[in-house]
């Protein structure tokens, strides 16, 4: 290397933003321990602490939890009065690592890089051979990450935003149709749906067993279990029911051949029936993505959804930053005459297909 052509400037600024990413994921691992111990739940609303007092608050050993907090401190995930040698999770802090209800909440989303370091052998294997890994190959924090990280997203954005965006959609949910979820995982989507429309009658498939398991008892824990129902089933057999509404949440991108998928969803929907497609945001050209969210997205592509796709045959892998132009070709093929995109948020397109 010619390291008279090194730029200093450019090199110390490009190491600070390496370290900053190693600090981050650093970071991560402290979050996921924050969680796990209750230590951001017993922060929220109550003032500044000292470590003393949340260590025993949470039952853990003050040590531990002192270094713990100065490293929390030190990401800005909690403020430091050093007068008072207190720390302090300030409301906004909160809602993102200790309400496990708000739609902001992050912790559950590190189970997923955790997976995929522990899967590093399998996509390394995948590079050097072109092989797929499939979705129920990877370590389990996967799909218990994945699932519990978008439950919140879903909660707060799918039965009171996307679904009114559809045409029409609503009014027939609430007289009643068949609803198909498509690569349903743990079912949370599909639950919030039922709950919403009563009359309407709601259906689960996914390729993975432990997932529809797990979807049957969250119906269950909801008390929707009469009218949800789960199965196993690929992208292209679940039962013809002639559906009002079939829905691929955050999975289309996964499948190894989403054409046949797509023309399979307009074999089995009814007549004035609609596809709702819901991907992670993307505009169509690589140099409008990149971003920290695409940054993250063209990530657990490379080791997750590419693989996955490639494991199904890949006929055509899509990726995680398809964008509508490529999702709307896809439709296209399979011969649905209208594709637009009904509302959008900063990490998903919300698509609509109709013949």
């Amino acid at each position: 290397m010619n390291t008279a052509a090194i730029d200093q400037t450019k090199l110390e600024a490009f190491v600070a933003q390496a370290v900053g990413d190693l600090s981050s994921a650093y970071g991560g691992v402290m979050v996921s321990l924050g969680s796990k111990l209750g230590l951001y739940q017993a922060m929220a609303g109550a003032g500044p602490l000292s470590a003393g007092e949340l260590a025993a608050r949470t039952s853990c050993a003050e040590r531990y939890v002192r270094e713990w907090l100065n490293a929390q401190a030190a990401g800005g995930y909690v403020g430091y009065h050093a007068v008072s040698d207190t720390y302090e999770l300030s409301p906004e802090q909160a809602m993102v690592l200790a309400d496990e209800e708000s739609p902001v909440f992050i912790p559950h989303a590190w189970q997923v890089p955790a997976s995929m370091w522990f899967d590093e052998e399998r996509t390394l294997e995948a590079f050097r051979t072109g092989k797929g890994v499939a979705w129920g190959d990877h370590d389990s924090r996967l799909q218990c990450g994945v699932a519990a990280f978008y439950r919140n997203g879903y909660r707060a954005s799918l039965v009171p935003e996307w679904l009114p965006a559809l045409e029409g959609v609503v009014e027939q949910l609430e007289a009643g149709i068949d609803v198909a979820d498509v690569g349903c995982g743990h079912g949370h989507s599909t639950v919030l749906m039922a709950q919403a429309f009563p009359r309407s009658r709601f259906h689960g498939f996914d390729a993975h067993a432990a997932s529809i398991d797990a979807a049957r008892r969250n119906a269950a824990a909801a008390g929707v279990a009469d009218r949800v129902s789960f199965e196993l089933a690929q992208a292209v057999n679940y039962p013809d029911k002639q559906y009002g509404l079939i829905c691929f949440f955050d999975c289309l991108h996964d499948l190894g051949d989403p054409v046949a998928a797509a023309r399979y969803a307009d074999r089995v929907l009814a007549p004035n029936g609609t596809v709702m497609l819901v991907e992670p945001y993307a505009q169509d050209q690589v140099e409008n993505n990149l971003s920290t969210v695409s940054r993250l997205y063209y990530a657990a592509s490379t080791t997750i959804c590419c693989a996955h796709a490639i494991s199904e045959g890949g006929q055509l892998v899509l990726g995680a930053q398809a964008g509508e132009a490529r999702l709307g070709e896809v439709f296209r093929k399979a011969g649905f005459a209208h594709f637009r995109r009904a509302a959008e948020t900063p990490f998903n397109l919300i698509l609509e297909a109709r013949r």
